[in-house]
């Protein structure tokens, strides 16, 4: 699957009926058709329906759809905002074909005509669609905030009316859907927290668009889910070794943070590292030995601090730095000693990254390194942004400048690759909003890339591990009771065919 902008999904539209061919009519009855069939498995039918059209093509699609429920013994009034034009072609022949069902058809202008609604009719929301441009107005909005202060249940048909799909939606009067029932792609619109109030569940339905277009295009961005995975992840040899798997150095933990290491350490370990270093303050070397004994450790000369490392670094295939080691002068000037001193990738979060903020460290990172920020440690990185597809753009910005990747976390994580290439994952879920999950990730990437695989690739795999992992610890235990260990310990369940 793949996210599509605005633009590209209706060249897809206009593709598929060049190249099937089929007429706009045709692909209209599909889509409508489409909608119907998951109205039916989901137990929707027979009901009371309330359905509120435009008169664009997504209106089009709420006719046929009115048509098909009408015809299948559900109870359908249709609302058709009257601005005094015809409408496309299709919706008008849509509405002729409507005339001969038992559906009631009104046309309202004014707020005066906004219906009562009785709290038990669904609403299917079919007023504008994935072509808007500009945010809704005049009467328009009146509509929206009625059906969104009805209480019933909304169901938008492709995306909810007054939501940009490509760009942010912030101050738009947008219809708060229980459910979208989103034709043949993800969009951006669905990926961002700023839109989490609009859209609800997204079910994404196959409307048979022709698939050689995909062919044609680069993707607004792509899509991380099994599939892609499959592409990049690289099956064992059966003559490997643990020195075939790389070995790697973890720097983290620090006086009362020792859990950040462990955890990172375990992550790594996890994610098929052949050999794992980590090098810690003295104190923690007790805790680190007991608690994950497959690592060797480099104890640091400070007691409760990382500040010193003596060791020969180039014998490490990456380096991952941050979980838990805090912000102190001697951890910066370790930091800073490390990146003039080892020029491979590295994979770097949390206080390294705080470091980075702090001292300017962006132009010293090592090419090709990976950063994995939250929101607002991404926010001290590179400042602020309005909306987060200013952020996401910023993201891709930076990492091609750079030349690194840039792991920006969220519900839908976020990876923008030094070739100015984004991708939003699939997996994960909200039980992994508790401390240490990202402790966790930073030591499945490092893992990843002593494994030999391309930074981004590294990245991408991780963050689809770690969120498969977390959907599969969710499913067995609960999103709120889920801790990070509970991650690492399902990681090993996650199959790739």
């Amino acid at each position: 699957m793949v996210v599509l902008s605005a633009e590209q999904i209706r060249a897809w539209d206009e593709y598929t009926m060049q190249h099937e061919p089929i007429a706009s009519i045709d692909l209209m009855e599909r889509a409508a058709s489409t909608c119907y069939h998951w109205l039916h498995k989901n137990h929707y039918l027979p009901n009371s329906f309330a359905i509120f059209c435009g008169k664009g093509n997504n209106g089009g699609d709420g006719l046929a759809l009115a048509r098909m429920l009408s015809k299948g013994e559900s109870r359908v009034v249709v609302y058709i905002l009257e601005f005094g034009h015809k409408g496309t072609e299709d919706f008008q022949l849509n509405l002729a074909s409507l005339h001969n069902t038992e559906a009631e058809i009104k046309f309202i202008q004014t707020p005066e005509q906004l219906p009562f609604l009785d709290p038990r009719e669904i609403i299917i929301d079919a007023l504008l669609g994935s072509g808007l441009n500009r945010p809704i107005d005049g009467f328009t909005s009146n509509v929206v905030d009625h059906i969104n202060r009805s209480g019933n249940e909304v169901i938008s048909i492709d995306i909810p009316s007054g939501l940009f799909v490509d760009r942010s939606s912030k101050g738009n009067q947008v219809i708060k859907a229980n459910h979208t029932l989103a034709f043949q792609c993800q969009k951006p619109a669905f990926m961002v927290a700023d839109n989490a109030q609009y859209f609800g569940k997204v079910q994404i339905l196959n409307i048979g668009l022709h698939p050689a277009f995909l062919e044609t295009i680069q993707p607004a961005f792509n899509w991380i889910d099994l599939e892609f995975i499959k592409r990049i992840y690289k099956p064992r040899n059966a003559f490997s070794h643990k020195g075939t798997h790389g070995h790697a150095l973890l720097i983290a933990g620090s006086y009362g943070k020792m859990g950040a290491a462990v955890l990172c350490a375990r992550g790594c370990l996890r994610g098929g590292t052949g050999l794992l270093t980590v090098h810690i303050p003295r104190s923690g070397l007790d805790v680190m030995q007991i608690a994950v004994p497959e690592a060797m450790c480099d104890p640091d000369q400070h007691e409760e601090v990382n500040g010193i490392i003596n060791t020969e670094l180039k014998k490490y295939a990456v380096i991952g730095a941050g979980p838990g080691i805090g912000t102190g002068y001697e951890t910066a000037q370790l930091l800073e000693e490390i990146f003039s001193s080892y020029q491979r990738p590295m994979v770097l979060d949390a206080d390294a990254l705080n470091l980075i903020a702090e001292k300017n460290f962006h132009d010293r990172i090592p090419k090709g390194s990976i950063l994995t920020p939250h929101p607002k440690e991404f926010e001290r990185l590179f400042g602020s942004s309005d909306n987060d597809f200013a952020r996401i753009e910023k993201a891709v910005s930076h990492a091609r400048s750079l030349q690194l990747t840039i792991v920006l976390k969220g519900h839908h994580t976020f990876i923008a690759d030094p070739h100015g290439n984004g991708y939003f994952n699939s997996t994960g879920n909200a039980g992994m909003a508790t401390g240490g999950t990202g402790d966790v990730l930073t030591g499945l990437i490092t893992g990843q890339v002593a494994q030999g695989y391309e930074p981004a690739s590294a990245a991408i795999l991780g963050v689809y591990l770690h969120g498969a992992a977390g959907d599969l610890a969710a499913s067995h235990l609960s999103q709120e009771s889920m801790i990070a260990s509970d991650i690492v310990d399902h990681l090993g369940m996650i199959v790739i065919p």
